[in-house]
């Protein structure tokens, strides 16, 4: 495969802690592979959670390894699907020309960015970039919740924020396992959930979870904030409660909601995890077998075309978003 590799590239750029708004096209030295990585000419980005959250400086903590007055990586976007169109030091040249799925460490709102090798997955051709775009982060943060849970045939599971990224991950992978499925999600997105597995749904504003009928072998929160107690009062004598992300204070975060957890779980069979979720290739190849197959569908609430990148991040920065959102490659 013969491909012209300009010096520059456009990109979206946020270099200072801010909305959306803030977030400006610009012209960047095109990134060199190092070794074992691959520059990728990218096709699909899936937005996440963690690019706003990154996009914003909050909690103001995280400051401390992304960058104190302003982010040391101004360009968002990490779970990509893209071409290989160039390698670095020992990295095998037949990958180039290959079409992959990719969680990058970051830059992923460009025309080109820069990926581990050993991160790499083959997308199939008949599995869409967008679609592809969407597993590596909200696909493998479900895979994950649900192993930290240890969710198995029979079990009753209780998915609290169902219908967004992960959410919709959630309830179809759990769906797989034999779990019974019950969900939270807002009224309008009950429908969705339930085609996506969920045996019973509930509008998170209108319903007290205390009244739910039977106990749950898990519960899986997305970021989340109701009573640890409260959650806990709701497991069979040896559930688990699975914590993905969460809201917090603006300046710690979700941490002392994690350090409570850990209180809450001492002496007790009922035990409260957080999830951090962390790239894994084996789990990405399995999601992608699962999509190719139609096993898992990936929720995509809009794809947007490349220029309209800041109408993503703004999407997801209202906290809103139904599954996920994806923003297309440079024509």
């Amino acid at each position: 495969m013969s491909t012209t590799i300009t010096k520059t590239m456009p990109a979206w750029l946020n270099d200072s802690y801010g909305p959306a708004a803030g977030t400006r096209r610009e012209t960047v030295a095109t990134p060199q592979p190092g070794r074992g990585e691959v520059l990728l000419r990218i096709r699909a980005t899936a937005l996440n959670a963690a690019d706003v959250r990154l996009m914003l400086g909050d909690p103001l903590l995280m400051r401390l390894v992304f960058g104190l007055r302003r982010p040391k990586q101004p360009i968002r976007g990490n779970d990509v699907a893209g071409t290989v169109v160039a390698v670095g030091e020992d990295v095998d040249a037949a990958l180039i020309g290959d079409e992959v799925v990719a969680e990058l460490d970051s830059g992923g709102l460009a025309a080109y960015a820069v990926a581990r090798a050993d991160r790499l997955v083959t997308r199939p051709e008949a599995l869409a970039p967008e679609a592809a775009a969407t597993l590596p982060i909200s696909g493998g943060t479900a895979v994950q919740a649900l192993d930290a849970a240890g969710i198995s045939t029979g079990q009753r599971v209780l998915v609290i924020g169902a219908s967004g990224g992960v959410g919709t991950f959630v309830v179809q992978l759990a769906a797989l396992r034999g779990a019974e499925v019950w969900a939270t999600c807002g009224q309008p997105n009950r429908a969705l959930v339930e085609s996506l597995g969920a045996t019973r749904t509930f509008d998170y504003r209108t319903t007290d979870l205390s009244t739910l009928p039977g106990s749950f072998d898990a519960i899986i929160e997305i970021a989340g904030s109701r009573p640890l107690r409260r959650l806990k009062r709701l497991l069979t004598p040896t559930g688990v409660v699975a914590m993905v992300g969460g809201d917090g204070g603006h300046v710690l975060g979700p941490i002392p909601r994690i350090l409570r957890g850990l209180l809450l779980s001492i002496g007790s069979r009922r035990s409260i995890r957080m999830v951090a979720a962390v790239a894994k290739r084996d789990v990405n190849e399995q999601l992608v077998a699962l999509a190719l197959a139609g096993r898992i569908t990936p929720v995509i609430e809009r794809t947007l075309p490349w220029d309209a990148a800041v109408e993503g991040l703004a999407r997801l920065e209202s906290g809103h978003t139904v599954g996920k959102v994806v923003v297309l490659g440079m024509p």
